[in-house]
């Protein structure tokens, strides 16, 4: 029988022989990741609302700047509704065929009025004369920037939610 310490030198020795099996502790590659996924989402969508429905997208602007505490807070009471009514659902097992397709479309939703959002903040900072080019860019930079921080995810979170609020105080009020 071999003791604990041998044990832990025989580890040691083939994690150095390099058995080629290669474990990236690291945070940094899921965090680097994240930030592109956030960038090209509010990107891509920004650009399918500005192109397609722009008055609508203009109205959500400044509704979500209006009133951004008004539209956080119905936000996160709506987000916090569905997660629950999601969670009974899927425990219900039957409830899985309704959870689903809510829970993709609550992400749809929530994907239009964050990169509303970000639209909307990134359009008081640099403006648009114009183009949304720049606005576009910026918005989904700031998300980007947001999403590599933890502090900054906390942040974004808060962000989508004003927009999600909007859209949803909208759509249903």
């Amino acid at each position: 029988m071999i003791g604990l310490s041998h044990a832990l030198l025989i580890v040691a020795r083939i994690a150095q022989a390099n058995p080629g099996v290669d474990i990236d502790i690291g945070a940094t590659g899921g965090l680097l990741g994240s930030a592109v996924v956030a960038f090209l989402t509010t990107l891509a969508v920004g650009v399918v609302l500005v192109a397609v429905v722009p008055e609508y997208t203009e109205r959500m602007m400044a509704d979500v700047l209006e009133d951004p505490l008004g539209s956080f807070v119905y936000g996160i009471g709506s987000l916090l509704a569905l997660a629950l009514v999601i969670f009974l659902l899927v425990i219900t097992i039957i409830g899985i065929l309704v959870a689903f397709p809510l829970g993709l479309l609550a992400y749809l939703v929530w994907a239009v009025g964050a990169a509303i959002a970000y639209l909307a903040i990134a359009e008081r900072l640099v403006g648009r004369e114009d183009s949304w080019l720049k606005p576009l860019v910026v918005g989904a930079a700031i998300n980007g920037v947001l999403a590599v921080t933890g502090v900054g995810a906390i942040l974004s979170v808060c962000i989508g939610a004003a927009g999600f609020g909007a859209v949803l105080r909208d759509y249903l009020g």
